[in-house]
């Protein structure tokens, strides 16, 4: 499913703010009130976390609603109930029914829907109108716990209209500094806005998220200092590790690759004791979960891998796993979105790029490849392919035995390389 049936509302643009999003959800019976809620913010590892928890609970035998932003390969990922994405039918229904709120009227989809008085000429954001249809998606599915990914920030993110029973944030670093603010503390305490209700864990200890815990009164958990992980194997075909929290559980495997996906892991294990999760669950569901993008291996002979990363965080925490693969030639397809910080991005990978190959996405909000390559070619041999598909075939094209062709820069770029590659 290719169609983005809520495209008509990117009209209305971004927009901080949670009025827009609480109306509509009480004029649908404010849906999100009929489950549990999981809240998981942060910089970078969001999603690889979200899907660890909610492998965790679905182990536990718990009905899981999952919430992701953006999606990898169909639209329809992004909401998931026990793993299984939403239909294309079920969308329409839910953009048509965001069209009528927007002109006024409220066509009824679910169960939830009690109906209200509604004014002429309401907005409501794309991810607003996305998050509201979620949330009621799940209730009309009756999922015990719902698994939010929170979008940009999280103060006034679209997903924190709920009362949650935990969050997690993952990490802080430098994002989306032209709404966040131009300093981890800003970009923390946008984060740290999701903490409300429930207790949180983080893999961030800055003072403004320990701040805004002590100010809402609610406990906080803060990895290598409440609890931690004791890697045992982190390679190209597993990745092994003891985790030391309430208990200490040993042994525990992961379904994905990467020394930053133990760190990840702790946190949904910390998350899941809070909640009262049994070790066998906590086991299974991280051994489970997968998310495609996240130091994903395409092929083996030549090595091709993606990854996700698109901010300085996410290109760090990769170039230091990239070991696990040995000492390699590297050929690096990149394309990123013009807000991203891009050439942070590009100064980092840079320390095991031996070759760039720069492409645009079809999207409007993608960089120029010329001005990639402009700042690429500061740092090592660089070129301009006319788009994904073919900056990947050129790097298959060059990559000799033993090489490696890295896919990163943006999650927009994957579904185009994985087209090329044919493993979609």
């Amino acid at each position: 499913m290719d169609n983005d049936p809520f495209s008509f509302l990117e009209k209305f643009g971004w927009k901080p703010g949670l009025e827009r999003v609480e109306k509509m959800l009480a004029d649908w019976g404010n849906p999100q009130d009929n489950m549990n809620i999981i809240l998981v913010g942060g910089s970078n590892g969001k999603g690889s976390v979200a899907a660890m928890l909610g492998g965790i609970l679905r182990a536990e035998g718990f009905s899981v609603g999952s919430y992701y932003s953006p999606h990898l390969l169909e639209f329809g990922e992004r909401i998931q109930v026990n793993g299984i994405n939403i239909g294309e039918g079920t969308l329409d229904l839910y953009a048509g029914r965001a069209k009528g709120w927007v002109d006024g009227g409220n066509p009824k989809v679910s169960a939830s829907y009690r109906g209200s008085d509604m004014d002429e000429g309401k907005e409501i954001t794309y991810f607003e109108a996305l998050t509201a249809s979620a949330y009621d998606y799940f209730s009309a599915n009756h999922v015990d716990w719902a698994v939010m990914e929170v979008g940009m920030g999280g103060r006034l993110d679209a997903t924190n209209v709920a009362r949650e029973k935990l969050s997690v944030i993952s990490s802080i670093s430098l994002e989306h500094k032209e709404w966040l603010g131009d300093t981890e503390e800003k970009i923390a305490y946008e984060k740290a806005g999701i903490i409300k209700n429930g207790p949180c864990v983080s893999g961030s200890g800055n003072e403004a998220i320990r701040r805004r815990a002590r100010e809402v009164k609610v406990p906080l958990y803060i990895y290598e200092e409440d609890f931690e992980c004791e890697e045992r194997e982190v390679g190209a075909e597993r990745t092994a590790f003891d985790y030391v929290g309430k208990k200490r559980i040993e042994g525990l495997e992961l379904g994905m690759l990467g020394k930053f996906q133990v760190r990840n892991a702790g946190l949904a294990a910390r998350a899941a004791e809070e909640l009262g999760m049994g070790e066998e669950s906590i086991r299974k569901g991280l051994r489970k979960a997968k998310l495609r993008g996240r130091l994903e291996v395409l092929r083996r002979e030549p090595l091709v891998v993606a990854d996700v990363a698109h901010n300085p965080g996410g290109a760090s925490a990769l170039v230091e796993s990239l070991g696990i693969f040995g000492k390699r030639r590297r050929i690096v397809v990149f394309g990123c979105m013009k807000d991203k910080e891009w050439k942070d991005v590009l100064r980092i990978l840079s320390r095991v790029a031996d070759k760039f190959i720069f492409a645009k996405t079809d999207s409007e909000r993608a960089e120029e490849p010329e001005k990639l390559l402009e700042e690429g070619r500061k740092y090592c041999e660089s070129e301009v392919a006319e788009g994904v598909g073919e900056a990947v075939g050129k790097a298959l094209e060059e990559a000799g035995e033993g090489d490696m062709v890295l896919i990163t820069g943006s999650l927009y770029i994957m579904k185009e390389a994985y087209k090329g590659l044919g493993v979609l």
